[in-house]
């Protein structure tokens, strides 16, 4: 992490677990553990029947509520879906994009990005997520896997807004695997990211943008992945549905930086 330049960010992604009941119930139990310290923001991205509840029981907390995905679309006839300005006037602030999962669905990059314009265009955050297969890495082709990504993803972003955009870097091979990146390979892979990041807009920015790793954080490995100087945070699944494992991360998020 570096505070110095940018944002540490814990963001939580329930992905289809909860529901409105249990999420008032998780809330008023994170409340009464949550760390004070102010050193990182803390999002919670929450099955879209959950936003409510999560937004009514955190109101008054520093914690930002997010989607799990969203329509690139304003409107339209798109039984089941959800656009940009329905999450807002909902009050989410957050929205995941691209995650491994939805790509596995069918989400292609040009699906991606139009997503993350809309989304920026209706005033959310996009965490925007890349991240290369077991074999894409076996194959020795990260670098260039995850390049293409962010290149296809930030299509159209304007220099003004690109700093409005979080990545997530989230090894396909190590979510919901038990498997992790090392932190060195996660830095590699992060450094890389704010390598291009700088190709694409300048040095200024990509020191300003906020890059988290997304692989089986979990309560045990945060604090030694945290310490890495090109991750700024973590994309948690299964740890973020519980209350003190969560709140472990976001204390790791909260080490000193030198």
């Amino acid at each position: 992490m570096n505070r110095k330049y940018r944002k540490t960010v814990i963001a939580g992604n329930w992905k289809m677990n909860k529901t409105p009941s249990e999420t008032k119930e998780f809330m008023t139990q994170f409340k009464t553990i949550m760390p004070k310290g102010r050193w990182c923001d803390v999002a919670l991205c929450v099955p879209a029947v959950c936003i409510p509840a999560a937004v009514r029981a955190m109101r008054e907390t520093r914690v930002g509520i997010g989607a799990e995905n969203v329509n690139a679309n304003p409107s339209g006839a798109y039984t089941g879906e959800i656009a940009a300005n329905m999450l807002v006037d909902a009050g989410c602030k957050y929205v995941i994009i691209g995650h491994s999962e939805r790509r596995a669905m069918g989400e292609t990059d040009a699906d991606v990005n139009a997503k993350v314009l809309a989304a920026l265009e209706a005033g959310l955050t996009p965490i925007m997520c890349c991240g290369e297969s077991l074999e894409q890495r076996e194959a020795g082709i990260t670098e260039e896997w995850i390049t293409m990504q962010i290149k296809l993803g930030l299509q159209g972003v304007s220099e003004e807004k690109i700093r409005k955009v979080i990545i997530a870097y989230e090894p396909i091979w190590a979510i919901g695997t038990g498997r992790t990146a090392t932190p060195e390979q996660a830095q590699e892979v992060c450094e890389n990211i704010r390598a291009v990041v700088r190709k694409l807009y300048s040095s200024k920015n990509a020191r300003a943008i906020s890059i988290l790793y997304g692989g089986s954080m979990n309560e045990k490995n945060a604090y030694e992945l945290l310490a890495q100087p090109d991750i700024d945070g973590g994309l948690i699944g299964g740890a973020s549905l519980v209350p003190e494992k969560f709140v472990k991360i976001i204390e790791a998020a909260n080490q000193p930086t030198v």
